[in-house]
Order: C-alpha cells, then sequence, then structure tokens
C-alpha cells in the first residue's frame, strides 16, 4: 500500500491562497502533488525534511490542474517526471497521453476529472486506510462547487465518479476529510 502525507493544508480566504501540498510514496515513486503557492518554500521542504526525504528523492510531480496555486513550486524538485491532463514530461521530453488510468505505481493512478478547469485530474492512492482522492473536485471540506469552476456540471458529474472509490478527499484548499458512506 502506498504511504499518503499532507505537507500543507491549503486555504483560500480573503488573506491568502494556499493549495493543498501532498507527497505520496509507493515502491519507487516518490510524488508531490500540487506544489503551489505557500507562505514559504519551507512549507514543503520543512515537512519533506522532517520525513527524511530531499528534493532530489521526489521522482513525479503530479498537477491536479494549471493554476497558480497549484504549480508555482514545481522548480524545487530538479529532476521529475511532471504528469498532468494530457502528457508526461521529463526533461526536454514531453510525452502525450491521456491521464484516465494511467497508472504511476502499483497504488497510484490518475483519473480525468475535468470541471473545475477543463483539465483537472485526480490522483487516486490505495493506502492502508482505503483509497484517498487528491483533487479540486473540492476546495474544502463542504463545498458546493467554486465560482471559478468553469463547468460545475462537471464537477457534480465526476464527484460521483470518484464517490465510487474513494473513502478519504484531500481537496485542494483544505484539509483532509472522511465520506460518509
Amino acid at each position: 500500500m502506498a504511504r499518503l502525507d499532507v505537507l500543507l493544508d491549503g486555504y483560500a480566504s480573503d488573506k491568502g491562497v494556499a493549495g493543498t501540498v501532498s507527497l505520496i510514496r509507493d515502491g519507487d515513486l516518490v510524488a508531490i502533488v500540487d506544489p503551489g503557492m505557500v507562505p514559504t518554500r519551507a512549507s514543503i521542504l520543512g515537512p519533506l525534511t522532517k520525513m527524511g526525504v530531499s528534493p532530489e528523492d521526489v521522482t513525479d510531480v503530479i498537477l491536479s490542474h494549471h493554476h497558480p496555486d497549484h504549480t508555482v513550486n514545481i522548480a524545487l524538485f530538479p529532476d521529475v517526471r511532471i504528469h498532468d491532463h494530457w502528457a508526461m514530461y521529463h526533461n526536454d521530453q514531453w510525452t502525450s497521453r491521456p491521464a484516465e488510468g494511467v497508472q504511476l505505481s502499483s497504488g497510484v493512478r490518475l483519473m480525468e476529472t475535468p470541471g473545475h478547469t477543463p483539465q483537472d485530474i485526480t490522483t487516486l492512492v490505495e493506502t492502508d486506510d482505503g483509497v484517498a482522492a487528491l483533487t479540486h473536485l473540492w476546495v474544502f471540506e463542504g463545498s458546493e462547487g467554486n465560482r471559478l469552476d468553469v463547468a460545475p456540471d462537471l464537477v457534480a458529474e465526476h464527484r460521483g465518479r470518484v464517490l465510487e472509490v474513494a473513502s478519504l478527499i484531500i481537496p485542494g484548499h483544505g484539509s483532509p476529510f472522511r465520506l460518509d458512506r
């Protein structure tokens, strides 16, 4: 089973915005999800150091979508494969592929979940506690939608797909929460 750690619980308020940043470890995969806007870079690097993970240990970065609050700190990780909705990038190589069903490791796969933007993806992680979904389909626990969603009907549709498989949501800008079954 994969190990999942939230490095920073994101937030969005009048005082600022930070995306939720997470670390996934599964076999040879050491992935950071959404290394975006944070109070300081130490908000990402400090928790990693405490876990014994250096930026050079990170093998992959996964982007839920292309807004800066989820992408701006990619360069903290010097030699990674970057995954988004339509490709995998590494150094000067661009490998086109749809994200739907991409298996990054035995316990980590990608799901296309457009709605907030046309390019959104959700990362599904099989952990000892069940399947976690790292996604912007929820901004935070209890959020019904986001005024920035380009297709609210698709958000609702893809939330249904995620609800079929996940028991834990890691939202785009909030603390993890369990789903009521």
